[in-house]
């Protein structure tokens, strides 16, 4: 039995919308559990040999280096949120890039009254997909465009970040 006309064009037509669904779900998923501190939950969407590349700490390589930098470089924010936007993601075969914006919004003091430390920038990703058929981040650069309030992090984390 043969496939009708079209058949074909449809299911690769698909496969595409499903597999940018996934790569906006991966960071969905991840970045919420980034915002609640679930770091086995984040790092998870990580691979093994992802690179994140961020002014102020440089090339960072692997996933358990990137997973203890973020965490130690979080870890005096009590409460935070990471907001994706304007994502764009391009897949080919089991590699896509994708691009966004963050905004980063943290309280540096609990149970203070204060302005929140905020930031933003691009992000540009680059994903491959996994031995499990879901997709992972290979790569991820971030730049930092803008700053406000107070940032509570230690001064080796903010080197180069501001305003």
């Amino acid at each position: 039995m043969t496939a009708p006309a079209g058949h074909d064009g449809l299911a690769r037509r698909l496969r595409l919308l499903e597999d940018k669904e996934a790569l906006r779900g991966l960071l969905v998923r991840g970045w919420r559990a980034l915002d609640n501190k679930d770091w086995r939950t984040w790092i998870a969407c990580w691979a093994e040999d992802a690179v994140l590349e961020f002014g102020p700490w440089g090339e960072v390589r692997g996933r358990e280096a990137i997973l203890a930098t973020v965490e130690e470089a979080e870890a005096p924010f009590p409460s935070m949120q990471h907001h994706l936007l304007n994502t764009h993601f391009e897949v080919d075969g089991d590699r896509a890039t994708g691009i966004g914006y963050m905004w980063f919004v943290a309280v540096t003091r609990a149970g203070e009254s204060s302005a929140p430390y905020a930031m933003g920038g691009p992000y540009d990703w680059e994903f491959r997909r996994a031995a499990d058929g879901g997709w992972r981040l290979a790569r991820q650069r971030l730049g930092v465009r803008w700053t406000t309030g107070e940032d509570s992090a230690p001064e080796a984390f903010r080197q180069g970040v501001s305003c």
